[in-house]
């Protein structure tokens, strides 16, 4: 008969199975704490009758009629301790996992096996131990450790029919029989019998371990191995990642025996050891044993001797063939943070099918992780490990460096070539809702691969990249990237003798410049632009592009000047994408020098040019320029224009729509309604770099904010121009913004703000 203890778990555990919730779940719908939660199912607790009760009604049940065999459980008090524990002691600085630890109590409750995975040093067999421990009191008939060897120096792996007899020896059995299949009957037959947690340390594949898997009954097994176990289909695995930054210091300082501060020095060893608990450790222990040393000392010791790990990370790489460990080594070269298939076939000179397989086994040793299918890194330790064996090893690094940037170089280029862009009459076959994704994806291996271009002297790359990324660039505009890139890219263009291009890359310079708020600067890069005398296509798009200039500049009618003259060249050269932009600007100035008709004609002429998301400008200005004659088909306008900017996730146009819509609600009368578009606005370009456009919004909210009476908000978005523009050197818009703070004061009744 069963004790009132496992009575009550298996009444619990039917809670569970009731309420179809992962552990996680349920605790959090009970109001408890997972890990108390996971020691009531496995009875390493009795849970106070609240929780009881907590439970029962997250699922809907009566808790009455659990309450006898809860009271029962709560007299006979805890568990017995287990009668057998072969474990290694739990460490005593056992840091962090707490995530990791509970899924592998609740898969070791569920399922009633775990493999834990990860490469060497992250701290699988210290995670199961730990855990062991923990459980303990939950597995009365014992707690067995066995090592099985898997990739010890100098150690043959134990064979499952060795393994069989020392497990068997621990639960009592002194003579089991010889054969390999009986004595794994009988050993799932005493288990069957017994409630004993068994941790298989150490395993070199699933072959190793299937033998010793327990069978039907409450027992449970722990494996750990540095391979992911794929073939052992009804054991979890559960891949353990270095530590994170919190956890990592804390096991530093615990090993080293030191308090430590926030020191740039701490943070260098943390990221030498790369969150592994083995090389925490090592590093911590090299410090405690050497009293002269400074936390500085280590840093530099461990930055100029990476060898140091070579012990860590050489047992894994020492179960590859010679050619995987080429791979290996190639793949330490690679710009960037994560690569695919593609890449790491360019890197090594290998057909897809081939390098494929081996980035499967570089994963399974955890060399290499592959956080997204299709998608493979390396941590940054390691990649350290590879460039270094690359450097001694392989003659060829370099020319592998060229392959990768050439196939970056092409992939880019085929896929700019299937977007829509005022630049070209018509795109390649394609999808440019790919493109894009394959541009977001790829942009920080991008940026890596120019900047590695540049260090080799590889100009035609340096050249050519950044123009095959100018559509992705113009939504994702006036970044540092884009400004660095650019400037590097001109001057290749430059040594190369491309002028019509170094023209092309200097217009885009000044467009990037100009987005992230340094007018000045991107008015010099235009004109630099136009002395290498561009041909028609080139010279289209700097006048429109200086007429925007001048526009922000609050030069009005040199700007109108400078967008009719773009109107003109793109209708030369056939751009009707180009010219319904130039028809769209001159509206905008139009109307701000106080012609309403026509702009509006200017607004509708645009939009009838342009397709797609080539109208949201015209239909934007339109809207505007109709808010105080015809409401009803501003707003539609406006809206509609919104709408295409969200269906072609442009933020940037999104914003622009908000500011407008605010815009004609404040004319309109809505205030209420109007001041949450131009909250929007701000919030959608937080994490974008686009400062003129920043500048717009903060004006027309201030002016929204203080029709709505709300000075306050409207003198700290005014405060902010002036921060910005005296910072970027913008007289106009801080005179702008000055004088628009003047009105607020004025307009504040009581005591004026100062």
């Amino acid at each position: 008969m069963s004790s009132p203890q496992e009575q009550l778990v298996a009444q619990l555990a039917r809670l569970k199975e009731l309420s179809g919730l992962s552990l996680r779940a349920l605790a959090r719908e009970a109001g408890l704490s997972s890990s108390s939660l996971s020691r009531y199912l496995t009875g390493q607790l009795v849970p106070p009758w609240e929780a009881v009760v907590a439970l029962c009604r997250a699922v809907g049940r009566d808790p009455r009629p659990l309450r006898a065999v809860w009271g029962e459980a709560a007299k006979a008090g805890p568990v017995p301790a287990p009668r057998r524990n072969d474990l290694p002691a739990d460490l005593f600085d056992f840091t962090g996992r707490a995530a990791e630890a509970g899924l592998v109590e609740e898969l070791l409750g569920t399922a009633g096996a775990v493999a834990i995975d990860g490469m060497a040093g992250v701290g699988k067999t210290s995670l199961a131990v730990h855990v062991a421990h923990r459980l303990a009191p939950s597995y009365p008939d014992g707690g067995l450790y066995l090592d099985l060897h898997g990739f010890t120096p100098g150690h043959e792996p134990v064979e499952p029919h060795v393994g069989l007899g020392r497990l068997l020896d621990a639960l009592g059995v002194t003579h089991p029989p010889a054969g390999t299949a009986e004595r794994g009957a009988l050993w799932r037959s005493e288990l069957s019998r017994r409630r004993v947690l068994v941790v298989l340390d150490n395993a070199v594949d699933a072959e190793q371990v299937r033998p010793l898997l327990p069978g039907a009954g409450k027992s449970a097994v722990l494996v750990t191995s540095r391979h992911r176990l794929v073939d052992l289909d009804t054991v979890p695995p559960v891949s353990l990642e270095p530590l994170a930054e919190a956890d990592a210091a804390r096991l530093f300082g615990q090993a080293a025996g030191v308090a430590l501060s926030g020191e740039e020095a701490v943070d260098q060893v943390l990221r030498e050891c790369g969150g592994l608990p083995l090389a925490l450790r090592m590093a911590g222990a090299r410090l405690r044993h050497r009293p002269g040393w400074t936390v500085a000392v280590l840093a530099d010791r461990l930055r100029t001797s990476p060898s140091r790990f070579d012990s860590v990370f050489g047992m894994s790489l020492h179960q590859l063939d010679p050619g995987q460990r080429r791979v290996f080594r190639l793949l330490g070269v690679l710009p960037g943070a994560d690569f695919d298939p593609a890449v790491a076939g360019a890197v090594a000179d290998l057909p897809p099918e081939r390098v494929a397989a081996v980035l499967e086994e570089l994963v399974d040793v955890h060399l290499v992780q592959e956080p997204s299918p299709g998608r493979y890194r390396m941590h940054d330790l390691i990649r350290r490990y590879a460039a270094d064996l690359a450097a001694a090893e392989e003659p060829q690094g370099e020319a592998a460096l060229r392959r990768v940037l050439n196939h970056y170089l092409a992939q880019a280029v085929a896929h700019e070539r299937t977007l829509p862009s005022p630049y070209r009459r018509e795109p390649a076959p394609g999808d440019p809702a790919q493109a894009m994704a394959w541009f977001d994806l790829e942009y920080v291996n991008l940026v890596a691969c120019l900047d590695a271009a540049v260090r080799l002297g590889v100009d035609e790359v340096v050249a050519e990249l950044p123009q095959a990324m100018r559509v992705w660039f113009f939504r994702h505009r006036g970044t540092d990237d884009q400004a660095r890139l650019l400037d590097a890219a001109a001057a290749a263009a430059g040594r190369l003798g491309r002028d019509r291009q170094r023209a092309m890359l200097l217009a885009d310079l000044g467009f990037a410049r100009a987005a992230a708020g340094r007018l000045t600067e991107a008015l010099a890069a235009y004109q630099l632009a136009e002395q290498s005398n561009p041909d028609d296509d080139v010279a289209a798009g700097l006048a429109l592009r200086i007429g925007f200039v001048r526009r922000d500049r609050g030069e009005l009618e040199a700007a109108q000047l400078h967008f009719r003259r773009a109107r003109e060249l793109f209708e030369k050269i056939g751009s009707r994408a180009g010219q319904a932009q130039a028809l769209a600007f001159d509206g905008w100035v139009t109307l701000h020098l106080g012609r309403r008709d026509e702009a509006v004609e200017l607004a509708r002429a645009s939009a009838a040019l342009a397709d797609g998301p080539g109208q949201i400008t015209g239909l934007g200005i339109l809207g505007l320029a109709l808010a105080a004659e015809d409401p009803a088909t501003s707003l539609r306008t406006l809206h509609e224009a919104l709408r295409l900017a969200e269906e072609n996730r442009l933020p940037h146009n999104q914003a622009w729509c908000h500011l407008h819509l605010g815009v004609a609600l404040r004319v309109i009368g809505s205030l209420d309604e109007a001041l949450e578009h131009h909250r929007r606005a701000l919030e959608l370009l937080e994490p974008l770099t686009e400062v003129q456009l920043e500048i717009d919004c903060r004006h027309a909210h201030a002016e929204t904010a203080r029709l709505a009476g709300r000075y306050d908000e409207a003198l700290a978005l005014l405060d902010r121009v002036i921060e910005v523009a005296g910072e970027l050197g913008r007289p106009y818009d801080e005179k702008r913004a000055r004088d628009a703070r003047g009105i607020v004061v004025a307009s504040t009744p009581g005591d004026r703000p100062g």
